[in-house]
């Protein structure tokens, strides 16, 4: 079976925190490359580029750090299984057209980022059956099952999602004197996390001196809606953070600022897996 991931393991005090990051792969397979005409440029535009490197620090705080190795314009781990697209799969018809998979960003997505269509031809059942067998279900199962080993070792389980965001879709502000949002955290609107978790995240990062929103325009995508179950003490937050800050987002190569974002997300990374502590403290106040 291919290698579709890699995992980082704590190295330092384990704690109950767990970093994903689905969309920074970047291995181009040739039989991919084949099946399309889009330049290189074109096609990365869908890569969550450098953000892996961004977290890397996790796991000597304690943390795994999960990275796919397989890029979204192959496969996109942030959907469904079922959000199968008709338009680029051969003999395949649904009834139940999402708006993702309308937008052509379903599982196998027919559009790159910059909405270019990826594929000159319609692939077979057979060749997206190949990629959710090999990539799509040992990532899911990997995840599923170290999220219920941490929420059986320490009670709980915080699942964090770890994403880029192009600057132009933040140019939904409202006015030209808000500062544009250099964070969205994102809980499905409080339904994936515990908010108290959710404010510990969004101090942290306006602590190293980042504006941060919520939910909108991202509320958490399928793998926060997925796995996140406060009932169950297993939490997720997807985290948006702006290219803006840390590449060049047209050559996507990593600017003159990316050093210092990193050590600033490494304090940030560094106050989060010490939350722990911050909700023992919390419980017993409220005792």
């Amino acid at each position: 079976m291919a290698v579709n991931f890699k995992i980082s393991e704590p190295l330092g005090k384990p704690n109950f925190i767990f970093f994903s990051s689905p969309h920074s792969g970047s291995n181009y397979f040739d039989w991919f490359l084949n099946q399309t005409s889009l330049d290189m440029g074109s096609i990365r535009s869908s890569e969550d580029a450098f953000v892996g490197d961004i977290f890397e620090s996790a796991p000597f705080f304690g943390s795994y750090l999960m990275e796919s190795l397989i890029p979204r314009a192959i496969l996109d781990l942030n959907r469904s299984r079922n959000d199968l697209d008709p338009r680029i799969i051969a003999n395949y018809e649904s009834k139940n057209i999402n708006s993702r998979v309308a937008s052509g960003l379903g599982i196998i997505p027919r559009v790159v980022g910059d909405g270019q269509n990826i594929y000159t031809r319609k692939l077979s059942l057979k060749e997206v059956q190949y990629r959710i067998d090999n990539y799509y279900n040992p990532y899911h199962q990997r995840l599923s099952s170290l999220l219920r080993f941490l929420q059986e070792r320490f009670g709980c389980a915080l699942l964090i999602d770890c994403h880029s965001m192009p600057s132009e879709a933040l140019k939904y502000k409202k006015n030209k004197f808000q500062r544009l949002p250099d964070i969205i955290l994102g809980d499905r609107f409080g339904m994936s996390c515990d908010a108290r978790i959710v404010d510990f995240i969004e101090s942290a990062f306006e602590d190293e001196g980042f504006t941060v929103s919520r939910n909108i325009p991202f509320s958490g995508g399928y793998i926060t809606q997925l796995y996140g179950r406060p009932a169950k003490n297993i939490h997720s937050v997807q985290i948006e953070i702006s290219r803006a800050l840390y590449m060049d987002e047209k050559q996507i190569e990593k600017n003159q600022n990316f050093k210092n974002f990193c050590e600033s997300m490494k304090n940030i990374i560094f106050k989060i897996t010490q939350m722990e502590k911050y909700l023992h403290e919390l419980e017993i106040a409220a005792e």
